[in-house]
């Protein structure tokens, strides 16, 4: 098996890079509890927790226009990689300039810097002290209650400063002021626009080429609802591009900037359309929610849409550390009530990590009566209404404290993914229950549901989606979801007790994020974000067996065909 690869590139458009996860895959607060390891980690090391796959796509259903359309697309979302490589550490030139050695580049192009993403951030070259919390987004000697006090004084009361569109840097007297993103990265959206203009001159459907116009504007000006609206309203052809500032997960101080990513992706029609039935169903699966309800008093846009797609090319926040296997976007709280959301499963990383790592963990960490209810079919499905997910509950809070992202500060990330996997399970549950045709059985969807949660706990502390599952597994050990058995270390579902917890946790977490309540998210990610001693033998196992954490692609127009158009 080939660990990584030692061929990259930035700055060309037929590069070998890393890939993108669910939702992205990497936030922390500076509190984070969970256990990494206490030795530096090398280079070797870095990389050796990746395996190295191909990105293909089968291109024979897209039309004339839209092969012509595809490399475009992909020319348009390569600059990302450098706005997100300033957002995360800097000018790429300062380490990668004095860095001779491929494969300590890869690891550094992998990461975006020289922290381990999939180690807490620990890093991994000599000399170079902990990752900021807030990254490159804001000057590294600001304290939290400079940008509090700076904010509260601010003639617009921190709004540009808080915005997800600005960095935040000193001026010539040293006090804090906000840039907006147009300005910062002028040159890489520029080159963005310009891009999708051209692919937009080819596009046949209004729709399509309404959006990509739309698009463009957006990262010209920092406006992105109009754009995010008419992506929603886009349904047509098989080709789609997500591009801009979009997740926070790597403002681990605040939680409040956006940062740099982008998807090409090939629509499948024929998957969709299997999928597009359960996006009707959002508003009853709210007001069936087990909470209160006043917790669930927002009806969910139900003009959203599911489908099933392959990833042609990623780049920037997309493609490192744990890789994205789905999202759902937009994420601005108006256009969900509006509008929904777009909940996209990439259907070749999902079988990637299926085949690459779920199913050799679970033949090591699952009883082995029970492992063949791990299925893809199940992982699938799982991860599906996980996205779906993001769509229910609550995203204003009902004590007058703004957006739940806006209270939850930092903490908002990993709470949120830990609420869409607890009601992605539930809402799988509720379609069993209420007949609905499904593939597979309950129980596989249940046992995966368990290996999915070691997959995702080794993304380390680092990791939104690695926090949420810490959180998850302690939850349910304490209420016996699962047993283990001492002399296999191996672990068993139990069904009705993990559906038991489900609907524990899943009140806990949405009373929370209704509240508001910053202080309570915090303890209970400290309370349940550790790793056991005896989980961490566990998981050793996995490294020993040589069972990768996650994905490096091989990706580029160079594995498109793609050759008719010179």
């Amino acid at each position: 098996m080939t660990r990584y690869s030692i061929v990259w590139s930035l700055t060309t458009a037929a590069l070998l890079s890393v890939l993108v996860s669910s939702c992205g895959e990497s936030a922390r607060d500076d509190d984070a509890t969970m256990v990494e390891s206490a030795t530096p980690p090398s280079v070797t090391s870095v990389l050796d927790k990746y395996v190295t796959v191909p990105i293909t796509a089968d291109l024979s259903g897209l039309r004339e226009h839209e092969r012509q359309m595809l490399p475009l697309l992909i020319e348009a979302i390569e600059p990302m990689n450098s706005a997100f490589w300033m957002e995360a550490y800097g000018d790429p030139g300062d380490i990668l300039g004095g860095t001779e050695d491929p494969n300590t580049k890869l690891a550094l192009e992998a990461n975006f810097g020289p922290w381990d993403r999939l180690g807490g951030d620990a890093p991994f070259l000599p000399g170079v002290g902990e990752k900021p919390a807030g990254a490159n987004f804001y000057p590294t000697d600001m304290t939290r209650e400079e940008f509090e006090a700076a904010a509260e004084a601010a003639p617009d009361g921190g709004a540009a400063l808080r915005s997800l569109y600005t960095m935040v840097r000193r001026n010539d007297a040293g006090e804090l002021e906000a840039i907006p993103y147009h300005v910062v990265f002028a040159a890489e959206h520029a080159v963005a626009a310009e891009k999708l203009r051209a692919a937009a001159a080819l596009a046949e459907e209004p729709d399509v080429k309404a959006y990509l116009e739309a698009r463009a504007e957006a990262l010209l000006t920092d406006d992105y609802q109009a754009s995010d609206l008419a992506w929603m309203d886009m349904k047509s052809g098989a080709l789609d591009v997500v591009l801009g500032p979009i997740e926070t997960y790597e403002d681990q101080l605040f939680g409040f900037k956006a940062a740099h990513e982008g998807y090409v992706l090939i629509k499948d029609l024929a998957w969709s359309e299997r999928l597009a039935r359960y996006a009707t169903m959002l508003p009853a699966m709210q007001r069936n929610m087990p909470v209160p309800d006043t917790y669930k008093k927002e009806t969910p846009g139900s003009d959203a849409d599911l489908g099933a797609y392959d990833l042609v090319y990623a780049t920037g926040q997309s493609i490192e550390g744990a890789k994205t296997i789905a999202f759902a976007l937009p994420n601005d709280e108006e256009v969900q009530l509006k509008k929904g959301t777009r909940r996209v499963q990439m259907k070749n990383v999902m079988r990637a990590k299926f085949d690459q790592i779920l199913r050799p963990l679970a033949d090591v960490l699952i009883a082995e009566d029970q492992r063949s209810l791990v299925t893809f079919d199940a992982f699938f499905d799982n991860t599906m209404f996980h996205e779906v997910a993001h769509g229910l509950g609550i995203k204003n809070t009902i004590t007058g404290k703004g957006t739940v992202r806006e209270a939850l500060q930092a903490h908002y990330s990993p709470l949120e993914e830990g609420k869409a996997d607890v009601l992605g399970l539930f809402f799988v549950t509720e379609l069993y229950n209420q007949g609905e045709p499904m593939d597979g059985t309950l129980e596989e969807h249940y046992v995966t549901f368990l290996a999915s949660i070691f997959r995702s706990i080794r993304f380390g502390a680092s990791s939104a989606h690695g926090r949420a599952n810490m959180m998850r597994f302690n939850f349910f050990k304490e209420r016996d979801a699962f047993t283990r058995d001492p002399a296999s270390g191996t672990y068993r579902v139990d069904i009705d007790r993990m559906q038991e917890a489900m609907n524990e946790l899943t009140e806990l977490i949405l009373t929370v994020q209704g509240d508001g309540d910053h202080a309570r998210a915090g303890e209970i990610l400290d309370e349940m974000g550790t790793i056991s001693d005896e989980l961490q033998s566990d998981l050793d196992r996995l490294a020993e067996l040589e069972v990768p954490v996650d994905l490096l692609f091989e990706q580029g127009a160079h594995m498109l065909d793609l050759q008719s158009e010179g």
